[in-house]
């Protein structure tokens, strides 16, 4: 997957560099904008390969958690940079739909075909991946998108060429951005929750019942949950116990609290046993 990856940073670094020539001798703000999707395409391929590899580092005394959050980072931050590239590409639209601008439709068509082929092997290389972590899912849904968009300046240069509609060359570089936009909010949404270490869609009411139903367990609370990565979960609680209770039956209970726990997806879980200790009982405190 590695080698995948870092063969589509070479390979949409070549057709970055090739709209932009393409953009500035055909006159297209839609292949500019293109390319300025593929630069990001390019930057986010490279930060997942980096993160990828920061990621496999051993734990250590300062990084207990390891180094896993380095891809909730990348992603955070490849999602910003969709957001940013989407307003400038408005922004430049307005402009050039109050003052058009005649483009050079034939080498708009042949330097987007050439761009939509090597996108769309991109997205082959990748598209078994992208489910992996959030991360490669960030790369990828830059190279969907960029695919999109390459389609979009194809049929637009088809247009161009046959019929001189110019004005669709600065309507297809703003309707890109829909799709941009959409994507980078629900990853952006979604690395922002890791990273503020929100709860990961557990019920703790529901947790809540299932350990107070545990034999010689009394009441449980102090609930805390957290994703130190896309796929590891973390789980504290404190649960109040019978007094006088023996320490295989204390361990009796932690078991079967971490065997429960598993069930709604949690993969490390911390549990402190108490008697008559906590003054409030509240779920989180």
């Amino acid at each position: 997957m590695k080698k995948k990856l870092l063969f589509s940073v070479w390979l949409n670094s070549l057709i970055t560099i090739a709209e932009v020539i393409g953009g500035l001798m055909s006159g297209s703000l839609a292949l500019l904008g293109d390319s300025l999707h593929n630069f990001s395409d390019t930057m986010s391929l490279l930060a997942s390969f980096i993160a990828i590899k920061i990621g496999e580092r051993s734990k250590n005394e300062k990084y207990t958690f390891g180094y896993r959050r380095s891809e909730i980072i990348v992603a955070f931050l490849n999602s910003i940079s969709v957001v940013i590239i989407s307003i400038l590409i408005v922004v430049e639209s307005v402009r050039r739909l109050l003052h058009p601008t005649v483009v050079h439709a034939t080498v708009l068509l042949y330097v987007s075909l050439v761009g939509l082929a090597a996108n769309l092997f991109s997205v082959f290389l990748l598209h078994e991946h992208s489910r992996e972590s959030m991360n490669i899912r960030s790369a990828y849904l830059h190279l969907i998108a960029d695919t999109l968009s390459s389609i979009l300046v194809v049929a637009g240069a088809v247009l161009m060429k046959a019929w001189e509609m110019y004005w669709l060359d600065p309507v297809i570089a703003a309707g890109i951005t829909v799709y941009m936009l959409k994507e980078a909010y629900e990853l952006l949404r979604e690395s922002l929750e890791v990273l503020m270490e929100a709860s990961p869609n557990l019920s703790f009411e529901s947790i809540k019942r299932e350990i107070e139903e545990i034999e010689g367990v009394k009441n449980a609370h102090h609930f805390h949950a957290w994703r130190v990565g896309e796929k590891e979960i973390h789980f504290e609680c404190h649960v109040e116990v019978v007094e006088n209770m023996e320490l295989k039956d204390a361990q009796r209970i932690i078991d079967e609290i971490e065997a429960r726990l598993r069930e709604h997806g949690v993969t490390h879980v911390t549990v402190q046993l108490e008697c008559d200790r906590c003054q409030g009982r509240m779920i989180c405190s």
